[in-house]
């Protein structure tokens, strides 16, 4: 298992992503192997130079994404490892718009 929390030995940074409810059961269900962010000035902030968490910068291979489906306190969670983050087209059998080119989030397999 790879650690993923302050109180395990060599914790990787999580990133924490809300997604709506078809594209979190996607995700999950391994059909969507891809997650979209626009690029906007907000994302332009947390994905220069890496993957910015708590003001640190990491690698995309050194990130977990933590998706969540809401903001309610017991609202469903899933943990993945990020497997690189690229500026590219949307594909249609992912959520993007082919037209359109956004902040790519590959996703691995899922963790802790």
């Amino acid at each position: 298992m790879i650690p993923t929390n302050t109180n395990e030995k060599a914790a990787l940074p999580i990133l924490h992503l809300n997604l709506i409810t078809a594209a979190f059961d996607a995700v999950l269900s391994g059909r969507k192997k891809e997650e979209y962010r626009e690029i906007k000035p907000y994302w332009d902030r947390i994905f220069a130079d890496g993957i910015k968490i708590k003001g640190r910068h990491y690698p995309a291979g050194e990130v977990v994404i933590c998706f969540s489906n809401g903001y309610a306190k017991d609202r469903r969670q899933f943990k993945m490892r990020c497997t690189g983050l690229k500026v590219g087209k949307g594909r249609l059998k992912y959520g993007g718009d082919p037209d359109e080119e956004y902040y790519v989030l590959g996703l691995g397999e899922m963790v802790g």
